[in-house]
């Protein structure tokens, strides 16, 4: 599996799992506080690291959490797991942050999501957020033998890949294709609109372009629809509307079906596979693929960003 290249964790990241509950079904950090970035975030000595942690039973977890760690958590600890897991399944992206804690001398938060949740937005893209960090470079410091996850995880970066396909030209670079990828879960992201680095993905992909090819490399060599030439570091790929209806049957479920809805017109019904089959041979179609991202994203990021600064507020 394509993640497994980047499965190496230091000591420092270990010591931190070891404050927490066992009870995890995959743990990752990201961001700039574990890989390099270009521009403003590229002080790595000092900044925030950041976790997520895939549990099978939420509430469990949080309920041993709260015993080892109750000042993590905001005034919902006296309501309990189930409350606190209610909140993580039904609001956000799925997912609880614990945010500005201190622990082993680092700044860090931390995201809980459960496993079901999680797979369910790798393979579906129901709002891209935690699946869209994953088509990133991330160091796991933790995962079990879940088959289902792994599938998940595996078929979250594949997705990635032919979204990107649709969205570029008929040739182009490795750089191109990495920076369309670390762009997807941006789409419509509320930060990268108001407030946040313009740049930002470009920080990410160019100080980082040998992680990117280890996680994607194997998939691009085994693709049938690009030719891939790893030491020019170049792609070329099938932009035939025969070539372009094979890959957009192959996109996530809400992807397919943002896309219907902006294509659909009113009273057509139709469905999917003929508004797919419509676009396929649209000039437009990597246009139309960006605006179903976008709609698929700016809704649970605008959600997402609303309870981030409740929680900053109350844990200030």
């Amino acid at each position: 599996m394509a993640l497994q290249a980047l499965q190496s964790s230091g000591v420092a990241f270990r010591k931190i799992l070891s404050h927490f509950p066992e009870e995890l079904s995959l743990a990752f950090a990201y961001g700039s506080g574990v890989y390099r970035q270009a521009g403003p975030s590229s002080d790595q000595k000092n900044a925030m690291l950041d976790f997520v942690f895939t549990v099978d039973d939420p509430v469990a977890w949080h309920s041993k959490n709260l015993k080892k760690n109750w000042n993590h958590y905001s005034f919902l600890k006296v309501l309990g797991p189930r409350i606190i897991t209610a909140v993580q399944n039904n609001y956000g992206a799925g997912v609880y942050y614990n945010p500005l804690i201190t622990c082993d001398g680092r700044l860090i938060k931390y995201g809980v999501i459960s496993t079901s949740v999680l797979i369910e937005d790798l393979l579906n893209w129901n709002n891209l957020y935690i699946a869209g960090r994953l088509q990133k470079p991330v160091k796991i410091v933790a995962m079990n033998e879940d088959v289902a996850l792994r599938s998940a995880l595996d078929q979250n970066l594949k997705s990635a890949v032919t979204a990107a396909f649709l969205m570029l030209p008929e040739s182009f670079s490795e750089e191109d294709l990495f920076t369309e990828i670390a762009g997807l879960s941006y789409s419509g992201d509320f930060r990268m609109v108001v407030g946040e680095d313009k740049a930002k993905v470009l920080n990410i992909v160019k100080p980082n372009m040998a992680h990117f090819r280890e996680l994607y490399g194997s998939i691009l060599q085994e693709s049938p629809q690009v030719v891939y030439k790893a030491q020019q570091g170049s792609l070329e790929i099938d932009k035939s509307p025969e070539g372009q209806f094979t890959q957009l049957m192959t996109l996530p479920k809400t992807l397919q079906q943002q896309i219907n809805h902006i294509m659909d017109p009113p009273g057509k019904n139709r469905d999917v596979e003929e508004t797919l089959l419509q676009v396929a041979h649209d000039p437009d179609c990597g246009d139309v693929v960006r605006l179903g991202l976008k709609k698929s994203v700016v809704y649970s990021s605008l959600k997402l960003h609303k309870m981030w600064k409740g929680w900053l507020r109350k844990t200030s």
